[in-house]
Parts: structure tokens; sequence; C-alpha cells
């Protein structure tokens, strides 16, 4: 087994090359052990530690990283690790930011689905690297990023998910106006208390009043 110190250094040197699936107590002590690091040089980025190191998340590193194996194997071409993060709230269950080669993981939803997220969401995010990668901007659900599910990850291209958000779901707060109740946000919410912004109804053009 890699102890972490050779990981990083192995990553550093070709973290785009294709690697033997990571055991995830190996995972566990380089996510704990290693700052966030993205090399200057190979544009490779070294896996975030920016998380309690739970079962599920390494688990999600891992499936990472065995996914860049696959789409390399299957493409014939070397892809640069992304940033991994499990810091994404609200009801999205994971994002892609194409441009910082980051992806960001709901770690709500991934205690209540983890077999969705290892099988769907994973492959789901990663595509959208791939895609940017291989063929520049393109519809984010675009053709290119079915084929990719579907040839790479024989995985079928779903553009959104249907877990239950409820542990997620934002509160609101009810309001008033001429018009009857209004539910506003709670982040709208807290600036009407700090004195920050009063809102008006689009109808009936009353201010707000807090129920």
């Amino acid at each position: 087994m890699l102890k972490p110190a050779d990981l990083f250094n192995a990553l550093r040197r070709g973290g785009s090359k294709v690697l033997a699936p990571l055991a995830p107590s190996t995972l566990a002590a380089f996510a704990l052990n290693q700052p966030l690091l993205a090399s200057k040089t190979d544009n490779t980025a070294v896996h975030s530690h920016s998380f309690s190191g739970s079962s599920l998340q390494i688990q999600i590193l891992e499936r990472v990283e065995i996914c860049y194996q696959e789409a390399e194997i299957a493409l014939k071409r070397a892809f640069p690790r992304p940033i991994t993060q499990f810091s994404l709230r609200g009801k999205s269950a994971g994002t892609a930011h194409l441009q910082q080669n980051r992806l960001r993981f709901n770690a709500v939803l991934l205690r209540e689905n983890s077999e969705a997220f290892l099988t769907e969401v994973v492959p789901h995010e990663i595509c959208h690297l791939l895609c940017f990668q291989l063929f520049g901007k393109t519809k984010p659900h675009g053709k290119e990023w079915q084929s990719l599910m579907l040839t790479v990850f024989k995985v079928k291209p779903s553009t959104t998910h249907s877990f239950n958000t409820t542990s997620v779901a934002s509160k609101d707060v009810e309001y008033r106006c001429d018009c009857g109740p209004i539910r506003l946000s709670i982040r709208r919410h807290n600036k009407v208390l700090r004195g920050e912004s009063r809102y008006i109804c689009k109808r009936c053009k009353a201010h707000l009043i807090a129920a």
C-alpha cells in the first residue's frame, strides 16, 4: 500500500496517469495530512482535505479516482485530477467548476443517498469536467455530456436527481402585503432584520411586512 507521502509525490509527478485503485485507508491518511495543492506546472490537482474524513467521503474520493482511470482507458488520454470538496449546500447533490477543475458534493445528501452518489452523482459531475477539457464550452447536459455518460461510465444521463431534499431545504419566513401571505427566504428575512433591504410586492406594490 502506498504511504501518504508516496501517494502525494506520485500525484505531483504525474497525477493524470492511470493509477491502481486506492485503498480507503490510504486516501484517508492522504486527505487528512496533506494541504490543498494544485501544481502550476502540470495543472494536476491534489484532492482537498477539507472534509471530516468520514468513510463515505473517502469512498467518494476513491470513486473519483476510479472514474478517471476508466475515462483515461476509454478515451485513450490523460486528464488532470480535480480538487474534490464536500462543502456544497442546498438542494444540489454536486457541482462541477469547469475552469477550476473542481468538484463539490453535498455532504448531507451524500449521507442520505450514498449508493446513488457513488453510481450516478460522481460520474455525472466528472463528465462535466471531461466535456470541458475535451470540447470546451458546451451545453451543460448536451450531446457531448450524454455521450460520455453512456460510453465511458454506462450510466443513464439524467440531468437532475430525485433525492428527498427535506433535510436541506431552506427555511423561509411568512410576510404579508395587500395581496395576502408571501414567503421570503431566510437570507432575505435576515437582510430585513439587519435593515439592509425592504421588499415590495410585484402586484400590489406594497411593502412586505413580517407576519
